[in-house]
């Protein structure tokens, strides 16, 4: 009995190193014991240390059974590491052309607000030049109208000193003939 405990100790250490050693890179001793392992084990599945102590095949299929479990949790966790590994990228990939597609549409309004601010001050331009325009406008109307209300008083002038002319004339003729 005292042969089988310290066995049992060396495979509970060997279990406890075989479960923190990361699955990818097994240590020789880790390689070694699993050939020891098989190399023990007759064609019906039983160990030959086995068979002395009295143990059964049903436990050596269980521990078998138990080590191929913890290699497909290992395996498993492996995979979903990767798995969720390649999701991170596809997502980081994803997000990266978001960004990129806000980044040109972001460029893209800036550059339509540009082209809107230029209207609005080329339009703004034109309406000051629009106002002086139309103040130069009226002053122009203005001096216009002033030059036409001249014109109107020049013609009458001009009409009323005819008419003066000609009454004149008409006085002069009438007193050559008083005087003759």
């Amino acid at each position: 009995m005292s042969s089988y405990y310290p066995r049992t100790k060396d495979l509970t250490r060997t279990r406890k190193s075989l479960t923190e050693s990361p699955p990818s890179s097994p240590s020789p001793t880790d390689k070694n014991y699993r050939h020891d392992r098989l190399s023990r084990y007759d064609s019906s599945g039983e160990s030959a240390t086995d068979k002395p102590l009295g143990r059964t095949s049903s436990y050596t299929r269980r521990e078998t059974r138990l080590a191929a479990l913890n290699r497909q949790e290992q395996d498993s966790t492996t995979k979903d590491y990767k798995k969720m590994y390649a999701e991170a990228l596809h997502e980081n990939e994803k997000l990266k052309s978001r960004l990129q597609d806000s980044k040109y549409e972001l460029a893209k309004i800036r550059s339509q607000l540009e082209k809107v601010t230029q209207r609005h001050d080329r339009i703004s331009e034109r309406s000051s030049v629009l106002e002086s325009e139309k103040r130069e406008k009226q002053a122009l109307e203005k001096r216009v109208s002033n030059m036409e209300d001249e014109l109107k008083i020049l013609t009458e002038l001009k009409s009323d000193n005819q008419r003066l002319k000609d009454e004149n004339g008409a006085l002069i003729r009438v007193i050559s003939k008083l005087s003759k």
